[in-house]
């Protein structure tokens, strides 16, 4: 399995791709030597990084979109730019060249006047260390000397918190359920990572390799996602997991009647182990003992998600995904299942090799249905190469999933990114239902409180 992440970076400017070459060899390659390395094997059968010389040029591609009638319009290169994406994410990287790719897209269309989209191979770092990176490389577009902020972590739940009265009961309760939990969360954690599978349904097929995908977009206003927040008492988290498990059983329904309402359909959430509240810079994640460490540092959490009764086919309660999406993270956050999945990957890795511990993450993902990534983005508009970036999105190649949802903040909005695998999945149909699945939350929200 070679994993990598595309992170896509829309201009307002047409890109001038000459300012773009100067800001990788002055700014881009200097962050960390792995981009300027390669893996070889050692003596003893382990890979490492070897210096090399990088020639630029062979890492940048620029090109150019057109119709059969000559020069393309917005929209035309809207359909261009996602089948370009498609076609990068199957190409293998050239061997004997550091693992990573920029390509200049000056085409404009709807979204940007210019795109500009880096690959980097999940070797390099997970998305933790490869966003921390390219963070580094964008100034604020307002205020280059001003630091990047990010959002407040602390979106939990308004509910009143006063334990004061917590009796015997709560106390017994609160002590022995997290090792419940944990117990049990980690046996299935294990379970579905060897012999349990999801059932075969409209997004899942079952294929073990990684398949032709195409990308569809949709933006949410972080402002509408906190008013949800506070009138159901939830996270910010909670309100993005329920309408996509809202829209997913929505888009199930759409496809395939009623018989996928019930089926048993997992979502693996991806998660950084790293205890922090925003990104660290380069030089502090290299430096050893790092308590922000580059590299692969994650775990995954199995999220099931909620089915629906035949009866209920109209969907009449929308608000109950995003409760179930709460209850269900509330509780898992109270165990160390996350935790001892970290661990268990990183005793594999360091008992057997890299390459077994790829094998039991394909696995993982071959039994789940969906996997959710969600990054945390800065809340200032940002420059790249004195381009001003009006918006970004990311998603991951080389997973054997049929869908994967990708989140990231920027600017006070939310891009979520849905790859779908070409021919089995509506990614356009799928972004639609998600916009209804918002809107139908936030409608029966409203409702509910007044």
């Amino acid at each position: 399995m070679s994993v990598s992440i595309l992170v896509i970076c829309e201009s307002e400017i047409p890109m001038d791709d000459s300012l773009v070459m100067s800001s990788i060899i002055d700014v881009f390659l200097p962050i960390n030597p792995r981009f300027s390395s390669i893996m070889v094997m050692g003596k003893k059968g382990a890979r490492k990084w070897k210096k090399v010389e990088v020639n630029v040029e062979n890492h940048v591609h620029v090109p150019s979109f057109s119709s059969p009638k000559g020069s393309s319009s917005p929209s035309e290169n809207d359909s261009f730019l996602k089948s370009y994406i498609s076609q990068i994410a199957m190409q293998p990287f050239p061997q004997g060249q550091p693992l990573w790719e920029i390509h200049i897209i000056k085409c404009p269309t709807s979204e940007a006047q210019g795109t500009l989209i880096f690959k980097l191979h999940h070797a390099l770092g997970d998305g933790y260390s490869l966003v921390g990176a390219l963070l580094s490389c964008l100034p604020r577009a307002d205020d280059p000397s001003l630091p990047i902020t990010f959002p407040s972590v602390n979106n939990f739940s308004s509910a009143n918190k006063d334990d004061r009265n917590i009796g015997l009961r709560k106390v017994v309760s609160r002590c022995f359920l997290p090792l419940v939990n944990t117990v049990r969360d980690f046996g299935w954690s294990v379970l579905k990572s060897t012999c349990v599978e999801d059932d075969l349904s409209s997004i899942r097929h079952g294929s073990e390799h990684f398949q032709p995908f195409l990308v569809s977009t949709v933006t949410f206003s972080l402002d509408r996602i906190k008013e949800i927040k506070s009138r159901l008492r939830v996270t910010v988290n909670d309100v993005i997991m329920g309408a996509v498990f809202l829209a997913t059983r929505l888009y199930m329904h759409r496809t395939r009647g009623n018989s996928n309402l019930g089926t048993n359909s997992t979502a693996l959430v991806l998660l950084n182990t790293r205890n922090l509240r925003d990104y660290k810079s380069v030089s502090e994640m290299v430096q050893p003992n790092s308590k922000s460490p580059w590299g692969n540092d994650f775990a995954f959490l199995h999220v099931p998600i909620p089915k629906v009764k035949r009866s209920d086919s109209q969907f009449s309660n929308p608000v109950k995904f995003v409760h179930k999406a709460h209850e269900v993270i509330k509780r898992k956050r109270s165990s160390l299942g996350v935790v001892l999945t970290g661990k268990l990957l990183e005793i594999m890795k360091k008992c057997r090799n890299a390459e077994a511990v790829a094998k039991h993450i394909s696995r993982t993902l071959r039994n789940s249905s969906m996997v959710i990534s969600n990054v945390m983005g800065p809340m200032e508009k940002l420059s790249l190469a004195n381009h001003p970036v009006k918006g970004m999105y990311y998603t991951v190649i080389g997973t054997p999933e049929s869908l994967r949802i990708t989140i990231f903040s920027y600017a006070g909005n939310l891009r979520v990114a849905v790859g779908a695998e070409k021919g089995f999945i509506d990614s356009e149909l799928y972004t639609r239902l998600l916009l209804d699945a918002f809107d139908a939350i936030l409608d029966d929200a409203c409702r509910k409180q007044k």
